[in-house]
């Protein structure tokens, strides 16, 4: 893939440029159309990647859960055991004396990634959780 970068023109309603120039200005003073154009076609590239059976991915669950909740910890930690080979690290984070945070990252074919996350999603007492994935960048 070149690097060369090629011009092309974009038609669009009036109103939709002007909300769009004002999504480039939020953006910051090192961004224009062309940088926030290239930025919304590789998120949307990345998107339909990781969306292809088979790809691998990397991910990061967090969840909040209140760890007084009845063996949570281990049923947790026992899902997490299961597929080690999968989890690269996990942060645990304390919110209050109830509520924790833990944010784990995995890496695997994106079906096994949504799979394991909607696992741990699905232990009862975990309140809330999402899975973000994302290329590995090779193909980006």
């Amino acid at each position: 893939m070149s690097n060369d970068l090629m011009r092309f023109s974009v038609a669009m309603p009036e109103d939709l440029l002007v909300r769009f120039d004002h999504l480039v200005a939020r953006r910051g003073l090192a961004k224009n159309r062309s940088e926030v154009v290239r930025d919304l076609v590789r998120d949307a590239l990345v998107e339909d990647e990781c969306a292809t059976p088979g790809v691998e991915v990397v991910g990061t669950l967090t969840i909040v859960f209140n760890h007084h909740a009845s063996d949570l910890q281990d049923k947790l930690h026992a899902i997490q055991h299961e597929f080690f080979d999968m989890i690269i690290c996990s942060t645990h984070v304390h919110l209050d004396q109830h509520n924790c945070l833990e944010v784990i990252v995995l890496r695997g074919e994106t079906g096994v990634v949504q799979d394991v996350a909607n696992m741990i999603l699905g232990t009862k007492g975990v309140k809330n959780g999402r899975l973000v994935v994302t290329t590995t960048g090779q193909f980006i």
